[in-house]
């Protein structure tokens, strides 16, 4: 199958972007892997006539936001993430109408929908970053809380109204379970992806992205690290620091969507070119603004 698609790859100049939450096998036939806003940056930069999205639906709805000349394929179209639809209708007008001088944050992880009605997205790497460098003194951080309440720690300085959403992953890790996992290895350092609870974060020694807690890992002097995040991120884990040892939550936090991207599925879809991702255009104009402007202020 692997032969299959670099064959395919290079017969129809098409490139493959996974998630680090994806599959391994599917990790090691992808041309680039990272997070949604290494991910994000190189779907814009593309110049392949196909982009093969190994993630959920937000990702390849974005990649299409920024591509729309280019056909934007997914292995599986539901593979979905519940978070990126957690906002209530009329919530984003409501705040409006409420707060002056407020600027609504979108997390990459949402609908087309909602970024068109947003100001700016963010994603985990440059939320803080990006929220800072924004005028408005008000925020309302969309969808997920637990993103929005690390933000709002980082930058005391603004008003930052959160949204009731999250990641049902990140939501199901527990301090108990980080207490368990510190018994069981005491000199491991504990990373943690800021979508987990607060209750969570505050064990942590590290907390950050997930492409941040890879490189914090590779720079670290530390041998044994729990990693409070979705575990297809122990693949490049592994293969970046051999010697180093990695404990998740038990049970181990995975997103089943995720995982529906197989080879079996990515080879499919190079084959036929049958689950194609589409935007309104409309839509997709409104939400390339917060998209391009992400970009911008996260240079």
């Amino acid at each position: 199958m692997k032969n299959q698609i670099e064959q395919l790859k290079r017969t129809k100049n098409a490139v493959i972007l996974a998630h680090y939450y994806a599959p391994a096998e599917v990790q090691e036939i992808a041309d680039y892997v990272g997070d949604s806003f290494y991910l994000a940056k190189i779907a814009k930069q593309s110049t392949a006539d196909i982009i093969v999205f190994c993630g959920v639906q937000f990702m390849g709805e974005s990649a299409k936001i920024l591509n729309p000349d280019k056909k934007v394929l997914m292995p599986d179209l539901t593979a979905d993430c519940p978070m990126a639809h957690m906002v209530a209708d009329g919530i984003i007008e409501e705040m409006r109408a409420t707060y002056e001088d407020l600027a609504v944050v979108c997390y990459i992880n949402s609908t087309a929908e909602l970024k068109s009605k947003s100001d700016v997205c963010v994603t985990s790497s440059n939320a803080v970053k990006i929220v800072k460098a924004l005028p408005n003194r008000n925020i309302f951080f969309i969808p997920d809380r637990n993103l929005g309440s690390f933000v709002a720690q980082q930058v005391p300085e603004k008003t930052v109204i959160l949204n009731d959403g999250c990641c049902p992953i990140h939501a199901k890790i527990t301090a108990s379970q980080v207490y368990e996992e510190r018994k069981k290895h005491p000199g491991a350092s504990v990373l943690t992806h800021p979508e987990c609870d607060a209750s969570v974060t505050a064990l942590s020694d590290y907390i950050g992205s997930t492409a941040d807690i890879i490189a914090y890992v590779k720079k670290s002097d530390a041998d044994e690290f729990v990693i409070c995040t979705e575990d297809g991120v122990d693949h490049k884990l592994i293969t970046d620091n051999p010697g180093k040892r990695f404990y998740y939550p038990d049970p181990n936090p995975c997103c089943a969507d995720m995982k529906r991207n197989t080879l079996a599925a990515v080879l499919s879809v190079l084959q036929k070119e049958d689950k194609e991702v589409t935007v309104d255009e409309e839509m997709r104009r409104r939400a390339l603004i917060p998209l391009d402007r992400m970009l911008e202020l996260a240079k």
